[in-house]
């Protein structure tokens, strides 16, 4: 479908993008150390590295695929973000005092002092993989939704986003990315709002009274609160949420490293503590937003364009067609904002662990100044080329996405389990930490590709909702290697039988 803005909008990104590139040339001025350029140099408050960890957990998908959730179905992704919680008080509490204790900048420096190196090089590795493709994957999807507004081809708008925002990345470091992040949460928050003043001023007026319809459809449940496994149930979600959180948190470089940013570890803690309480009501109004959409379309005169099938599409929809000249440009500002925010994190914590892990750690550990940055600088620049090539490969290569996913879940899949074994001094010997992570890689395997299996196959079968199959593969990792921890102490305590 084609929306096509008018030039008050059109100018209004254009500024946009002219604010993203004149940061980047301010904050140049000011990175002149790689630890600048990593963690700008510990000097950010905690309230903008706490935004800044809110905004790596939110992206343009978010923006489009959470109210599409809550359009087609209910509010049980709000679980996700509850869950939000418990973690934070978990990171906060045990993780943050072991990172600021050992100094850490790339968290998976921890994994070398904790497991070994082959667990950071593992690590380190599968991580700057995934971020090739979550760049990728990021500016594809957002450029496809782009196109509905702006009279450009998707490879130009491709393009114009990755090399954007490799320029103020890249020109100045963290310092940029933080303080952008702030300026497009801002954008991202204040559309947000707007969008759900205009339509809760539209569903709850009378004699209409639509929000009655959403109610009646049962949209504000949490889900279904069956025990099982097998289907998206709450407890499904729970499992889901309370891992994927512990990741992100715990073991994903985007995140640890903006609360790294800061000076101590007070603040390292309330920014995670201001990134969850502004979360949590973001994630319900995405979700409000699209629970009132439904509602609006459901009565009162309001139609859907017949050529919408899913909840993604009506968004946007609804964008182009109910909001004034200027705040659609707006919205779709902060949409591009969300897609920018989460790729200038990707480039710059990518870079940050291609020096820590590999450069300094193997190549040239008393690297000048000079080189530091210089090296940060060009894996930037290629990191962030690397993502625009392959996005522009999806465009031929829709379905390229899922198997991205799956190869990203299966070498990726291993990591968490690591740092939890970590995090409670649980050390296997090299070749039991190997087997572990196999074991995980197997389990993730078996829950992405064995399923619909032939009739004399359906004993191997996975019925298992795939969102926790990385949960299972965590907790396989963790009791495998206990195991074997396990067997060493009873091998090391049990007396040696001596021979003559």
């Amino acid at each position: 479908m084609n929306y096509q803005l008018g030039t008050v909008d059109t100018i209004i990104l254009v500024i946009y993008g002219l604010i993203m590139v004149g940061m980047g040339i301010y904050f140049l001025r000011k990175t002149k150390t790689s630890e600048e350029f990593m963690v700008a140099g510990m000097g950010i408050p905690s309230w903008a590295a706490g935004i800044a960890v809110m905004s790596a957990y939110t992206s343009s998908i978010s923006y489009i695929a959470v109210p599409g959730k809550a359009f087609d179905d209910n509010w049980h992704p709000l679980i996700f973000a509850l869950t939000a919680l418990p973690v934070a008080w978990f990171v906060t509490k045990y993780v943050i005092p072991h990172y600021r204790k050992h100094k850490i900048i790339s968290v998976y420096k921890y994994l070398e002092e904790k497991i070994g190196d082959w667990g950071r090089v593992y690590a380190s590795f599968s991580f700057v993989l995934f971020m090739v493709g979550r760049t990728a994957v990021i500016l594809y999807l957002s450029s496809l939704l782009l196109t509905s507004f702006v009279d450009l081809d998707i490879r130009t708008i491709i393009v114009l986003i990755g090399v954007l925002t490799i320029a103020y990345t890249l020109m100045g470091g963290m310092e940029a990315v933080i303080w952008t992040d702030v300026l497009q949460s801002v954008i991202m928050i204040g559309g947000l709002l707007f969008s759900a003043y205009v339509l809760t001023t539209e569903v709850f007026s009378q004699p209409d009274y639509l929000i009655q319809k959403a109610f009646d459809d049962n949209k504000f449940s949490l889900g279904d609160s069956s025990f099982s496994f097998e289907s998206r149930t709450i407890w499904v979600m729970i499992i889901y949420g309370v891992t994927e959180n512990i990741r992100n948190l715990m073991a994903d470089q985007n995140y640890t490293q903006k609360y790294s940013a800061v000076a101590t570890e007070a603040k390292a803690k309330r920014s995670v503590w201001i990134a969850m309480f502004i979360y949590l009501p973001l994630t319900a109004i995405f979700l409000y937003i699209g629970t009132t959409m439904f509602a609006f379309y459901s009565g009162g005169g309001h139609l859907l364009d017949p050529s919408i099938t899913k909840g993604d599409e009506v968004f946007p929809f609804f964008i182009a067609t109910e909001l004034p000249v200027g705040l659609k440009g707006l919205i779709i500002a902060a949409i591009l904002a969300a897609s920018m925010s989460t790729v200038d994190s990707a480039l710059n914590s990518s870079a940050t662990v291609l020096y820590l892990d590999y450069f300094k750690r193997y190549f040239k550990p008393n690297a000048s100044e000079k080189a530091s940055i210089g090296f940060l600088r060009w894996t930037t620049v290629v990191w962030g080329v690397l993502g625009v090539v392959f996005s522009l490969l999806l465009i031929n290569a829709e379905s390229a996405l899922d198997i991205w996913w799956q190869i990203s879940g299966i070498f990726g899949g291993g990591i968490l389990g690591l740092f939890l074994l970590a995090i409670f001094n649980v050390r296997p010997k090299f070749w039991q930490g190997i087997a572990s992570v196999l074991f995980s890689v197997l389990i993730i395997v078996w829950g992405t590709f064995f399923r619909d299996l032939p009739t004399s196959y359906k004993w191997l079968e996975c019925s298992i909702d795939p969102i926790i199959i990385g949960a299972i593969a965590t907790a396989g990792l963790i009791a495998l290697a206990l195991i074997f921890v396990g067997l060493n102490r009873l091998n090391h305590n049990s007396p040696k039988i001596e021979t003559e």
